[in-house]
């Protein structure tokens, strides 16, 4: 028998090694401007303040802050054990020093600084609105109004004084002079209202004077809070999407970049926070049957089942067998589901989607945090008919039809549509105001602490690490 031939093994290629970029050495023009622009960590929203400086660094130690910088400014402050599990927002991996290294060499640190970051208007808006109350700040900040009954249209004394007063801080328009609430002053208090996202009725109540009352230092941390949040954004985002404001509880679609429609939403209770996250909406349930987490079963249902005999099966839950809790709770599709009559599904790790629902009485309230973490919207057959506009199975009344007919039934999209849940507190409008939202789950403090405590830490870092001998 003739000797065998071995087989021919393909060996993988192998990948190239990439030598590790040089050092580049500065030029003491180029060491100046990164000097200058390392000074001042305020400005980008990654201090309050800046600290005083203590050492003057050169070589090495400079280029190394000021890559530290650079990433802090393009992707975030914050390394990764400092997320809580709910900002599942990631940004991308980021190393400036390529870019770096050509701005030296061709001499264009400045326009390398300019490029770092987000490259979104959101973003400007925040910058400059937080050069604004820097000023404030740095001014002695605002005066309070003291807390009484709601002050009205033709009232005077101290304390519309004090509400003129606060109200000129962020308000140009104010007129400075004047102790009788008046036209003017309503009109001030209904657009300082707007801003903070409340009931504009012109009347300063305890909401409006609680929101003026929130001191500069705090306006600044939720302005430092929501630039870090843009960071954590791709340099891109999908030109059509559907992005979900979970502080003010808004949903807006966006086409060719564009915001086309917006609704009330209702998101989650402080306690049942609705994550930060990116996915894509996959598909549409018409007519969807709840499959209660056990969480809300345990917390809920089950308690009131016992209270009360019979609620369960009252109110359309089914007890089914399963392998691995023994049981679990399903409601039944139709018109009091909790889901309502419509669920828009996309994948994460938290058990969240859109939906309809039932309980319609939350859209009219300026508050609207009242979930378990789903989002709940306004008109989500509007919303089903636009992202579904491209299938003609789904024109002309089609969706409501089907709704109509009872039948559960998946439609997959035709093609998967970006969605967005983010967390805006802080905005400008395209005027340049600045406009601020409850910071309902307290994440707008904690971010900011974060920040600063990581600005520190990196500090602290380049001190240690970034001499050259």
């Amino acid at each position: 028998m003739p000797n065998a031939v071995p087989p021919t093994v393909t060996k993988p290629p192998v990948a190239p090694t990439l030598l590790p970029i040089p050092t580049p050495r500065l030029t003491a023009g180029q060491e100046a401007m990164l000097t200058d622009w390392l000074a001042d960590v305020a400005a980008p929203g990654l201090s309050r303040t800046n600290p005083a400086a203590t050492t003057t660094l050169t070589g090495d130690a400079l280029v190394a802050e000021a890559l530290d910088r650079a990433r802090a400014i393009h992707t975030g402050r914050l390394d990764t054990a400092d997320f809580l599990t709910v900002w599942a927002l990631r940004p991308a991996a980021y190393d400036p020093m390529p870019s770096f290294a050509d701005a030296v060499r061709g001499n264009q640190l400045q326009h390398w600084i300019a490029n770092l970051a987000p490259p979104y208007s959101g973003y400007d808006g925040l910058r400059r609105g937080l050069v604004n109350y820097r000023a404030i700040r740095e001014n002695g900040g605002w005066n309070t109004v003291a807390a009484g009954t709601a002050i009205a249209f033709g009232q005077t004394g101290a304390r519309v004084t004090a509400l003129r007063t606060r109200l000129g801080f962020e308000d140009r328009d104010v007129v400075a002079k004047g102790v009788t609430f008046d036209a003017p002053l309503r009109d001030a208090v209904q657009r300082a209202q707007r801003r903070y996202g409340l009931n504009p009725t012109g009347i300063a109540d305890a909401a409006l004077v609680a929101a003026l009352n929130v001191n500069v230092d705090d306006r600044i941390g939720a302005i430092m809070a929501n630039m870090e949040r843009w960071r954590w954004l791709p340099a891109e985002l999908p030109t059509h999407r559907i992005q979900v404001n979970i502080a003010a509880a808004v949903l807006t679609v966006f086409e060719g970049d564009r915001p086309v429609s917006s609704m009330r939403a209702v998101t989650g209770r402080p306690g049942d926070e609705t994550p930060m996250l990116q996915s894509n909406i996959h598909s549409i349930v018409i007519n969807p049957p709840w499959n209660v987490p056990t969480s809300i079963a345990t917390r809920e249902l089950w308690p009131k089942e016992r209270a009360n005999k019979g609620y369960l099966a009252a109110h359309g839950f089914k007890v089914i067998g399963t392998p691995e809790t023994g049981q679990r709770l399903q409601q039944a599709a139709g018109p009091t589901s909790a889901l309502g009559r419509l669920k828009f599904d996309f994948a994460n790790d938290f058990s969240v989607y859109l939906h309809d629902t039932p309980s319609r009485a939350k859209f009219a309230s300026y508050s609207r945090l009242a979930s378990h973490g789903c989002v709940r919207l306004e008109k989500p057959v509007a919303l089903a008919e636009l992202v579904l506009k491209d299938d003609p199975k789904w024109s002309g009344g089609a969706i409501q039809a089907a709704i109509d007919a009872g039948a559960t039934q998946r439609v997959p999209l035709p093609q998967q549509v970006a969605v967005y849940l983010l967390y805006w507190t802080a905005f400008a409008s395209g005027n340049g105001q600045m406009n601020f939202r409850d910071d309902p789950y307290g994440w707008d403090r904690l971010l900011a602490s974060k920040i600063e405590a990581s600005t520190k830490r990196a500090a602290i870092t380049v001190a240690v690490q970034g001499v050259r001998p």
